[in-house]
């Protein structure tokens, strides 16, 4: 069985690049694999594409039934450093598919289609006794939007922190943030707090299931955006390679006033992938 000790994800990490051999025919099973994708601080490299169906409500005219598609590549690339703890650097840049956006000269939704603002976190990452995990650093947006109404045009920054506890039988947690604009052409100002609450269960057979909803508040409009979040998934070997398929479905209790999401549905794919840049800081 997988242990949660430092020595042991760093031997799966390793058991895992054994993989890329045709010669190796032993490797961690997709059941080891799961429990270690589902920890926050894994030490393995994946590329994350999550597929996002949105529909939107909100006081506009015509905002019921507005809908919109968000594909996220979020690649994961961690660095394990020789007393066990890790860097990990999570860039996500966001395609977006006719995303609704309003026209006031015409009272109506257009829909526009682009690249959205990159936001990436840059995280130093560790575990302690009976399972704890923690991790500290900073997330940052970066206004990449090949639209004015796609993104905030500001460039923001500020602190995260993580706290957790993995198992063999399920990884609980917190991730709050906060971000504030330094600079930028946007009229909007950013002060935005966040907090993803996570609790994954896994019962075997590299299934996992579980709710990890991310809450917002913004401070310079007072308004929350705060989803009820169910995911599941499954981690199979498709080759040599490992996936995590996963599903999940948002219901959105909160949002701003105006114009904002009310669902949104997932469907996730996370090929694991050989950590080229593992041995950087050893």
């Amino acid at each position: 069985m997988m242990t949660i000790q430092k020595p042991g994800i760093i031997a799966l990490s390793m058991a895992l690049l054994a993989l890329q051999s045709p010669a190796e025919e032993a490797g961690p099973s997709a059941e080891e694999i799961a429990k270690e994708l589902a920890n926050p601080n894994t030490a393995l490299a994946s590329l994350n594409f999550k597929n996002q169906f949105r529909w939107f409500d909100g006081d506009l005219p015509n905002a019921d039934g507005q809908f919109g598609f968000t594909t996220l590549f979020q690649p994961v690339f961690p660095f394990p450093l020789g007393n066990g703890d890790q860097i990990i650097f999570r860039p996500a840049l966001p395609l977006l598919i006719d995303q609704p956006v309003y026209n006031p000269a015409r009272l109506d939704f257009d829909s526009e289609s682009g690249l959205g603002d990159l936001v990436f976190d840059l995280i130093y990452a560790g575990s302690g006794d009976k399972g704890i995990i923690w991790a500290a650093g900073i997330v940052s947006t970066v206004p990449t939007a090949t639209a004015g109404n796609l993104g905030g045009g500001q460039w923001s920054i500020g602190p995260e922190i993580l706290i957790g506890q993995v198992t063999e039988d399920y990884v609980i947690g917190v991730l709050p943030s906060h971000q504030w604009d330094v600079g930028g052409w946007g009229d909007s100002q950013v002060n935005v707090s966040s907090a993803q609450v996570f609790a994954t269960f896994l019962p075997g057979g590299g299934w996992n299931v579980g709710t990890s909803p991310i809450m917002s508040y913004n401070w310079d409009s007072g308004e929350w955006t705060i989803p009820l979040n169910l995911s599941f998934g499954k981690t199979v070997m498709w080759g040599d390679t490992p996936w995590k398929i996963s599903a999940e479905v948002n219901y959105y209790i909160e949002r701003p006033d105006a114009f904002g999401p009310e669902w949104m549905v997932g469907i996730n794919f996370a090929p694991v992938v050989e950590n080229v840049m593992a041995g950087w800081f050893r």
